[in-house]
């Protein structure tokens, strides 16, 4: 009972690192429950394109599919308080330092400058024009796959790079993530490709999963070089690039 109780605790702190989404005030913090919770990032993920394929769907019985698109593109970042999209325009702006403490400095400033403003509207373009080109019978298990899978993408960053920032004491993420964690994951990206041939052809899912591996190796070696590592930042930007990476690979296979 205890470790069901531990669990929810941490898929409930996932939820709320991941998302705007309430939680219990009642919920005990602790750092353990909290570094688990990187455990339930993809299981979350799962949710969030579950709930952007609910919006799109609903909207589809009173606007045209263009609309439906763009107000699943919304909800997303309403849902997420656009979290992995601040990442990726940081990133980017960060990339333009001339050495690596430069960098960290340039992801810390609150204020966007014209590398993350180009980066942020051309992922919001291409994620929108994506969608809208897919067969409306495969999208809602695309966008599920996707958000899933991009965030378990950002969950191998963490077990298998080194924490650049500067904040390694307040940041989960910078703890690395355990064995366990790691497969539970992983398991959970495993049953929702499992799932996904249900409504996407094995061709294209095949396709929509190298363009997932795709965008993560890009990500990485744009800021890994430079950084020698990672930051909070730079999960949002592998999250982004892995979920684009999902949309043009099932669209390349169509």
């Amino acid at each position: 009972m205890n470790l069901l109780r531990e669990e929810l605790a941490a898929l409930l702190f996932a939820v709320q690192m991941l998302t705007r989404m309430p939680i219990p005030a009642s919920l005990e913090f602790s750092a353990a429950r909290q570094r688990n919770a990187i455990g339930y990032y993809t299981l979350t993920g799962a949710s969030i394109g579950l709930l952007t394929a609910a919006v799109w769907w609903a909207a589809l019985f009173i606007f045209p599919p263009l609309i439906a698109v763009l107000l699943s593109v919304v909800a997303g970042l309403l849902l997420t308080g656009a979290f992995h999209e601040d990442g990726l325009a940081d990133t980017m702006d960060g990339l333009g330092g001339r050495d690596a403490a430069a960098s960290l400095v340039i992801m810390q400033d609150s204020r966007i400058g014209a590398y993350g403003a180009v980066a942020l509207i051309s992922a919001l373009g291409l994620k929108a024009t994506a969608l809208l080109a897919l067969p409306g019978e495969m999208l809602p298990m695309s966008l599920i796959v996707a958000h899933a899978g991009s965030r378990f993408s950002a969950v191998c960053v963490v077990a298998t790079s080194t924490y650049a920032g500067s904040e390694s004491d307040s940041k989960p993420t910078a703890r690395g993530i355990g064995a366990a964690g790691l497969i539970k994951s992983g398991l959970t990206g495993a049953a929702v490709i499992a799932l996904a041939p249900l409504a996407i052809p094995a061709s294209a899912l095949l396709a929509g999963i190298t363009g997932l591996l795709l965008g993560h190796a890009a990500s990485r070696l744009l800021y890994e070089r430079k950084l020698r590592g990672y930051t909070g930042d730079c999960l949002g930007a592998t999250q982004q690039f892995s979920e684009l990476g999902v949309y043009l690979g099932l669209l390349a296979a169509l």
